[in-house]
């Protein structure tokens, strides 16, 4: 009598799942330049935040006898015309331009989103009534509207954040509503609708967390420009009022003196180019890593 050795049935190999954030997060690993860009844009945070409890001066302190002078071992950075520590006054610079910049595209995402959802979800005349309004806001100056703005109601770091992202918000909101009405013909919002979610409910708990990807590209991307924005106006004097200071604010005086002292202008602005280009490196590096053509 033979005996039958019986047979393993094969091991299934397990397949491991993935999310759509995971997918995108291991493509972004692997794009250097954008690893490197948010590395460094880590790393002047950290400086701008974290700097000043090491330094032992504050950033209005003035020494009107010790006046302008180049980097030394005192004053690593120099001091600018009133005698006040360059290093200090451009750690809080950062602070502010960083923080301006994040709250406005704030703001300019909390009204675009909003906006351009609601517009592409109820499709019709009143997608074509909200739409006509952004047409017509795009023909505006904006910063001639954000001038206006501060002239009108006072400068501030609060007005200045709410005016600059109250300008920003229309190209977010054609993205926004350009990708809703690309899902709401979806299973998922049919099936929401069977079970009686209201139209609402389903904007802003369906549509909008699906379209988090091209938000969060374009947010990225939003920063460096409300930054550069906030630069300007403190060139013209209406951004950022001293003692304070911002980057902009720091390289408007450096090239009102950068023939003299060039130091000025040197620092915040070489900080103020590492930022916007970190900035905009990793918004490209989100984007390639969002775009589901470029899944491998």
């Amino acid at each position: 009598m033979t005996s039958t050795v019986p047979v393993a049935a094969p091991e299934l190999e397990e397949i491991e799942g993935t999310s759509l954030w995971r997918d995108a997060w291991r493509r972004l690993k692997k794009n250097r330049m954008a690893v490197a860009a948010a590395a460094v844009l880590g790393g002047i945070v950290l400086f701008c935040v974290a700097g000043p409890l090491f330094v032992p001066y504050s950033f209005d302190e003035q020494n009107l006898e010790y006046g302008a002078r180049g980097p030394s071992a005192e004053h690593w950075f120099g001091t600018d015309l009133h005698g006040r520590d360059l290093l200090v006054r451009t750690m809080y610079g950062g602070r502010i331009s960083l923080a301006v910049g994040l709250a406005a595209t704030l703001v300019s995402l909390t009204i675009g989103v909003a906006y351009g959802a609601i517009a592409g979800y109820f499709g019709g005349r009143v997608d074509a009534i909200m739409m006509r309004v952004v047409d017509v806001l795009y023909t505006l100056p904006f910063m001639f509207v954000v001038i206006l703005f501060l002239v009108l109601f006072g400068r501030s770091i609060v007005l200045l954040f709410v005016a600059l992202g109250a300008v920003s918000w229309l190209t977010m909101a054609r993205i926004v509503r350009g990708q809703v009405l690309s899902l709401k013909q979806s299973e998922f919002v049919d099936a929401a609708r069977a079970a009686g979610v209201r139209d609402l409910a389903i904007v802003f708990r369906h549509l909008v967390p699906n379209a988090l990807g091209p938000i969060v590209v374009y947010a990225t991307l939003t920063v460096p420009r409300v930054m550069l924005e906030e630069a300007f106006l403190s060139y013209l004097g209406l951004g950022v009022q001293p003692p304070m200071a911002s980057w902009g604010l720091l390289v408007s005086d450096g090239a009102n003196n950068m023939m003299l002292h060039p130091h000025l202008l040197i620092f915040p602005g070489l900080l103020l180019t590492l930022t916007l280009f970190s900035l905009n490196f990793l918004g490209d590096g989100l984007r390639d890593a969002l775009d589901p053509r470029m899944r491998t």
